[in-house]
Protein backbone atom coordinates (compact mmCIF):
# COMPACT_ATOMS: atom_id res chain seq x y z
CA UNK A 1 0.00 0.00 0.00
CA UNK A 2 1.41 3.45 -0.93
CA UNK A 3 2.24 6.19 1.51
CA UNK A 4 0.05 9.27 1.68
CA UNK A 5 2.70 11.33 -0.07
CA UNK A 6 3.11 8.98 -3.06
CA UNK A 7 1.84 10.46 -6.32
CA UNK A 8 1.97 8.53 -9.60
CA UNK A 9 2.08 10.76 -12.65
CA UNK A 10 3.85 8.72 -15.32
CA UNK A 11 4.21 5.01 -16.00
CA UNK A 12 6.99 3.18 -17.79
CA UNK A 13 6.44 -0.51 -18.49
CA UNK A 14 9.40 -1.59 -20.63
CA UNK A 15 8.30 -3.11 -23.92
CA UNK A 16 4.74 -1.85 -23.65
CA UNK A 17 3.11 1.26 -25.03
CA UNK A 18 -0.40 2.34 -24.02
CA UNK A 19 -3.01 2.15 -26.75
CA UNK A 20 -4.80 5.02 -25.02
CA UNK A 21 -3.14 7.79 -23.03
CA UNK A 22 -5.91 9.90 -21.57
CA UNK A 23 -5.89 12.72 -19.05
CA UNK A 24 -5.84 10.25 -16.18
CA UNK A 25 -5.73 6.68 -17.52
CA UNK A 26 -3.23 4.58 -19.45
CA UNK A 27 -4.72 1.62 -21.31
CA UNK A 28 -2.59 -1.35 -22.37
CA UNK A 29 -3.76 -4.16 -24.63
CA UNK A 30 -2.96 -7.60 -23.24
CA UNK A 31 -3.66 -11.07 -24.62
CA UNK A 32 -7.09 -12.67 -25.17
CA UNK A 33 -8.95 -9.39 -25.68
CA UNK A 34 -8.07 -8.13 -22.23
CA UNK A 35 -6.87 -4.69 -21.18
CA UNK A 36 -4.72 -3.42 -18.33
CA UNK A 37 -5.98 0.00 -17.25
CA UNK A 38 -3.85 2.09 -14.88
CA UNK A 39 -5.34 5.18 -13.23
CA UNK A 40 -2.76 7.88 -12.50
CA UNK A 41 -2.99 10.74 -10.02
CA UNK A 42 -3.23 13.40 -12.72
CA UNK A 43 -5.95 15.97 -12.22
CA UNK A 44 -7.58 18.26 -14.75
CA UNK A 45 -9.69 21.35 -14.25
CA UNK A 46 -11.34 23.57 -16.84
CA UNK A 47 -10.19 21.01 -19.46
CA UNK A 48 -6.50 21.53 -18.60
CA UNK A 49 -4.29 18.82 -17.09
CA UNK A 50 -2.35 20.32 -14.19
CA UNK A 51 1.36 19.98 -13.58
CA UNK A 52 1.13 18.15 -10.26
CA UNK A 53 -1.13 15.33 -9.16
CA UNK A 54 -3.33 14.47 -6.18
CA UNK A 55 -2.18 11.73 -3.81
CA UNK A 56 -4.54 8.71 -3.66
CA UNK A 57 -6.79 10.06 -6.40
CA UNK A 58 -6.10 7.30 -8.92
CA UNK A 59 -6.54 4.60 -6.29
CA UNK A 60 -9.84 6.07 -5.13
CA UNK A 61 -11.18 6.26 -8.69
CA UNK A 62 -10.16 2.69 -9.47
CA UNK A 63 -11.30 1.03 -6.23
CA UNK A 64 -14.53 3.01 -6.03
CA UNK A 65 -15.37 1.84 -9.56
CA UNK A 66 -14.63 -1.71 -8.38
CA UNK A 67 -17.01 -1.20 -5.45
CA UNK A 68 -19.86 -0.19 -7.73
CA UNK A 69 -19.18 -2.90 -10.31
CA UNK A 70 -19.41 -5.48 -7.52
CA UNK A 71 -22.31 -3.87 -5.63
CA UNK A 72 -24.77 -3.05 -8.39
CA UNK A 73 -26.41 -5.95 -10.27
CA UNK A 74 -27.63 -3.35 -12.78
CA UNK A 75 -24.00 -2.63 -13.71
CA UNK A 76 -23.66 -6.06 -15.33
CA UNK A 77 -22.40 -6.78 -17.88
CA UNK A 78 -19.34 -4.64 -17.27
CA UNK A 79 -15.71 -4.78 -18.29
CA UNK A 80 -14.00 -5.41 -14.93
CA UNK A 81 -12.32 -8.77 -14.36
CA UNK A 82 -10.03 -8.04 -11.39
CA UNK A 83 -8.02 -5.41 -9.53
CA UNK A 84 -5.64 -8.02 -8.09
CA UNK A 85 -2.18 -7.48 -9.56
CA UNK A 86 -1.55 -11.23 -9.43
CA UNK A 87 -4.12 -11.61 -12.22
CA UNK A 88 -2.14 -9.30 -14.49
CA UNK A 89 1.11 -9.99 -16.37
CA UNK A 90 4.27 -10.04 -14.26
CA UNK A 91 5.45 -6.63 -15.49
CA UNK A 92 2.33 -5.03 -13.96
CA UNK A 93 3.00 -6.56 -10.54
CA UNK A 94 4.75 -3.51 -9.10
CA UNK A 95 4.07 -1.83 -5.75
CA UNK A 96 3.29 1.56 -7.28
CA UNK A 97 0.47 0.01 -9.35
CA UNK A 98 -1.35 -1.39 -6.31
CA UNK A 99 -4.98 -0.31 -6.11
CA UNK A 100 -4.89 1.72 -9.31
CA UNK A 101 -4.83 -1.08 -11.90
CA UNK A 102 -7.76 -2.98 -13.35
CA UNK A 103 -7.83 -6.03 -15.60
CA UNK A 104 -10.70 -5.55 -18.04
CA UNK A 105 -12.38 -7.04 -21.07
CA UNK A 106 -11.89 -4.97 -24.20
CA UNK A 107 -14.89 -3.44 -25.91
CA UNK A 108 -13.89 -5.21 -29.11
CA UNK A 109 -16.88 -3.83 -30.99
CA UNK A 110 -15.95 -0.24 -30.15
CA UNK A 111 -17.22 2.41 -27.79
CA UNK A 112 -20.64 4.00 -28.10
CA UNK A 113 -20.12 7.52 -29.51
CA UNK A 114 -21.83 9.49 -26.74
CA UNK A 115 -21.76 10.07 -22.99
CA UNK A 116 -24.72 8.66 -21.06
CA UNK A 117 -25.52 11.35 -18.47
CA UNK A 118 -28.19 10.89 -15.80
CA UNK A 119 -29.41 13.75 -13.57
CA UNK A 120 -31.46 13.50 -10.42
CA UNK A 121 -30.78 17.09 -9.35
CA UNK A 122 -30.50 20.27 -11.41
CA UNK A 123 -27.01 21.81 -11.43
CA UNK A 124 -24.01 22.40 -13.67
CA UNK A 125 -24.63 22.63 -17.41
CA UNK A 126 -28.14 21.29 -16.86
CA UNK A 127 -28.93 24.22 -14.58
CA UNK A 128 -27.49 26.65 -17.14
CA UNK A 129 -29.64 25.16 -19.90
CA UNK A 130 -32.76 25.11 -17.71
CA UNK A 131 -32.36 28.81 -16.86
CA UNK A 132 -32.22 29.70 -20.56
CA UNK A 133 -34.95 27.46 -21.97
CA UNK A 134 -36.73 25.62 -19.19
CA UNK A 135 -35.42 22.42 -20.74
CA UNK A 136 -32.47 20.03 -20.41
CA UNK A 137 -31.59 18.06 -23.55
CA UNK A 138 -35.06 18.66 -24.95
CA UNK A 139 -36.85 17.61 -21.74
CA UNK A 140 -39.21 20.33 -20.49
CA UNK A 141 -39.01 20.60 -16.71
CA UNK A 142 -41.44 22.33 -14.31
CA UNK A 143 -41.05 26.06 -13.86
CA UNK A 144 -39.53 27.51 -10.72
CA UNK A 145 -36.96 24.86 -9.90
CA UNK A 146 -34.14 26.05 -7.65
CA UNK A 147 -30.48 25.39 -8.29
CA UNK A 148 -29.47 21.92 -7.02
CA UNK A 149 -33.09 20.98 -6.35
CA UNK A 150 -34.01 17.31 -6.57
CA UNK A 151 -36.18 16.75 -9.62
CA UNK A 152 -39.88 16.03 -8.96
CA UNK A 153 -40.73 12.33 -8.71
CA UNK A 154 -42.28 12.19 -12.17
CA UNK A 155 -38.94 13.32 -13.66
CA UNK A 156 -36.45 11.69 -11.30
CA UNK A 157 -34.06 11.00 -12.89
CA UNK A 158 -33.68 12.31 -16.44
CA UNK A 159 -31.42 10.92 -19.15
CA UNK A 160 -29.44 13.75 -20.75
CA UNK A 161 -26.79 12.38 -23.16
CA UNK A 162 -23.99 14.46 -24.62
CA UNK A 163 -21.49 14.25 -27.42
CA UNK A 164 -17.93 13.05 -26.77
CA UNK A 165 -15.88 16.13 -27.51
CA UNK A 166 -12.14 15.97 -28.29
CA UNK A 167 -9.82 16.80 -25.39
CA UNK A 168 -9.88 20.51 -24.60
CA UNK A 169 -13.42 20.97 -25.94
CA UNK A 170 -16.78 20.78 -24.18
CA UNK A 171 -19.37 18.05 -24.70
CA UNK A 172 -22.63 19.25 -26.24
CA UNK A 173 -26.09 18.18 -25.02
CA UNK A 174 -28.18 15.86 -27.18
CA UNK A 175 -31.92 15.38 -27.30
CA UNK A 176 -32.98 11.75 -27.14
CA UNK A 177 -33.93 11.95 -30.82
CA UNK A 178 -30.41 13.14 -31.67
CA UNK A 179 -28.99 10.39 -29.48
CA UNK A 180 -31.06 7.80 -31.38
CA UNK A 181 -29.75 9.14 -34.68
CA UNK A 182 -26.19 8.81 -33.38
CA UNK A 183 -26.29 5.31 -31.88
CA UNK A 184 -29.46 3.74 -33.31
CA UNK A 185 -32.92 3.56 -31.76
CA UNK A 186 -32.67 0.13 -30.12
CA UNK A 187 -29.22 0.81 -28.67
CA UNK A 188 -30.34 4.25 -27.45
CA UNK A 189 -33.32 2.75 -25.64
CA UNK A 190 -31.15 0.12 -23.92
CA UNK A 191 -28.51 2.67 -22.93
CA UNK A 192 -31.15 4.97 -21.43
CA UNK A 193 -32.79 2.12 -19.53
CA UNK A 194 -29.51 0.81 -18.12
CA UNK A 195 -28.10 4.24 -17.27
CA UNK A 196 -31.22 5.30 -15.37
CA UNK A 197 -31.42 1.99 -13.49
CA UNK A 198 -27.75 2.08 -12.43
CA UNK A 199 -28.11 5.67 -11.24
CA UNK A 200 -31.32 4.93 -9.29
CA UNK A 201 -29.75 1.98 -7.47
CA UNK A 202 -26.54 3.88 -6.70
CA UNK A 203 -28.44 6.96 -5.52
CA UNK A 204 -30.49 4.85 -3.10
CA UNK A 205 -27.36 3.22 -1.68
CA UNK A 206 -25.41 6.47 -1.39
CA UNK A 207 -28.19 8.45 0.30
CA UNK A 208 -28.23 5.89 3.11
CA UNK A 209 -24.53 6.70 3.59
CA UNK A 210 -25.12 10.48 3.68
CA UNK A 211 -23.95 11.16 0.12
CA UNK A 212 -26.18 12.57 -2.60
CA UNK A 213 -25.23 11.54 -6.12
CA UNK A 214 -26.63 14.53 -7.96
CA UNK A 215 -25.72 13.38 -11.46
CA UNK A 216 -23.30 11.07 -13.20
CA UNK A 217 -22.09 9.95 -16.59
CA UNK A 218 -21.52 6.46 -17.92
CA UNK A 219 -19.61 5.04 -20.85
CA UNK A 220 -20.55 1.87 -22.67
CA UNK A 221 -18.86 -0.30 -25.26
CA UNK A 222 -19.80 -3.22 -27.48
CA UNK A 223 -18.45 -6.75 -26.96
CA UNK A 224 -19.73 -9.85 -28.73
CA UNK A 225 -22.70 -7.85 -29.96
CA UNK A 226 -23.80 -6.85 -26.46
CA UNK A 227 -23.60 -3.58 -24.53
CA UNK A 228 -21.04 -3.49 -21.72
CA UNK A 229 -20.49 -0.83 -19.03
CA UNK A 230 -16.89 0.40 -19.15
CA UNK A 231 -14.51 3.04 -17.79
CA UNK A 232 -14.86 4.54 -14.31
CA UNK A 233 -18.25 4.31 -12.61
CA UNK A 234 -19.83 6.65 -10.05
CA UNK A 235 -16.63 8.33 -8.89
CA UNK A 236 -16.01 11.96 -7.85
CA UNK A 237 -14.58 12.54 -11.34
CA UNK A 238 -17.64 11.26 -13.19
CA UNK A 239 -20.34 12.35 -10.72
CA UNK A 240 -21.37 15.13 -8.36
CA UNK A 241 -21.18 13.86 -4.78
CA UNK A 242 -22.73 16.14 -2.16
CA UNK A 243 -22.74 15.64 1.63
CA UNK A 244 -26.39 14.99 2.43
CA UNK A 245 -26.13 16.47 5.92
CA UNK A 246 -25.31 19.90 4.44
CA UNK A 247 -27.56 19.78 1.40
CA UNK A 248 -29.68 22.88 0.83
CA UNK A 249 -31.33 23.55 -2.54
CA UNK A 250 -31.12 27.06 -3.94
CA UNK A 251 -27.35 27.40 -3.74
CA UNK A 252 -24.12 25.76 -4.82
CA UNK A 253 -23.32 22.65 -2.76
CA UNK A 254 -20.17 21.40 -1.12
CA UNK A 255 -18.77 18.44 -3.01
CA UNK A 256 -16.46 15.45 -2.61
CA UNK A 257 -14.29 16.25 -5.61
CA UNK A 258 -11.72 18.69 -6.96
CA UNK A 259 -13.56 21.82 -5.82
CA UNK A 260 -10.50 23.11 -3.87
CA UNK A 261 -8.57 23.00 -7.16
CA UNK A 262 -11.28 24.86 -9.07
CA UNK A 263 -11.54 27.50 -6.35
CA UNK A 264 -7.78 28.02 -6.32
CA UNK A 265 -7.60 28.38 -10.10
CA UNK A 266 -10.53 30.80 -10.16
CA UNK A 267 -8.65 32.88 -7.58
CA UNK A 268 -5.58 32.94 -9.83
CA UNK A 269 -7.73 34.15 -12.71
CA UNK A 270 -9.37 36.89 -10.67
CA UNK A 271 -5.99 38.19 -9.55
CA UNK A 272 -4.48 38.02 -13.03
CA UNK A 273 -2.02 35.24 -12.18
CA UNK A 274 -3.42 32.79 -14.73
CA UNK A 275 -4.96 33.34 -18.16
CA UNK A 276 -7.30 30.34 -17.92
CA UNK A 277 -5.77 28.72 -21.01
CA UNK A 278 -2.15 27.80 -20.35
CA UNK A 279 -0.94 25.30 -17.75
CA UNK A 280 -1.36 27.03 -14.37
CA UNK A 281 1.30 27.17 -11.66
CA UNK A 282 1.71 24.00 -9.54
CA UNK A 283 -0.90 23.59 -6.84
CA UNK A 284 0.14 24.62 -3.32
CA UNK A 285 0.56 21.69 -0.97
CA UNK A 286 -2.47 22.68 1.11
CA UNK A 287 -4.77 22.73 -1.94
CA UNK A 288 -3.55 19.31 -3.08
CA UNK A 289 -3.94 17.91 0.45
CA UNK A 290 -7.47 19.28 0.79
CA UNK A 291 -8.40 17.63 -2.50
CA UNK A 292 -6.93 14.30 -1.40
CA UNK A 293 -9.01 14.48 1.76
CA UNK A 294 -12.21 14.90 -0.24
CA UNK A 295 -11.52 11.91 -2.47
CA UNK A 296 -10.64 9.72 0.52
CA UNK A 297 -13.74 10.91 2.41
CA UNK A 298 -16.00 9.97 -0.51
CA UNK A 299 -14.46 6.51 -0.62
CA UNK A 300 -14.86 5.98 3.12
CA UNK A 301 -18.47 7.21 3.21
CA UNK A 302 -19.53 4.94 0.36
CA UNK A 303 -17.52 1.77 1.05
CA UNK A 304 -17.03 2.01 4.81
CA UNK A 305 -13.33 1.34 4.27
CA UNK A 306 -10.34 3.58 5.04
CA UNK A 307 -7.55 3.69 2.47
CA UNK A 308 -5.06 6.05 4.12
CA UNK A 309 -4.22 5.63 7.79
Amino acid sequence: MPKHSDVLMEIDIPGRKPIVKGKVRRVYRLNDGWLGIITTDHISAFDIVLANGIAWKGIVLNLLSKFWFETLPAAKPHHMLSTDLQHLPADFQRPELWGRTMLCMEASGGMTPAECVVRGYIDGSGWDEYQKSGQVCGITLPKGLKRCQKLPDEFFPIFTPTTKAPQGQHDKPLTFQEFCALVGGDVAAELRLRSVEIYRRAHDIAIQKNIIIADTKFEFGIRNGGIMLVDEVLTPDSSRFWPAMRYEPGRSQESFDKQPVRDYLKGLQLTGQWDGKSTPPPLPEEVAAATTERYLAAYKFLTGETLAG
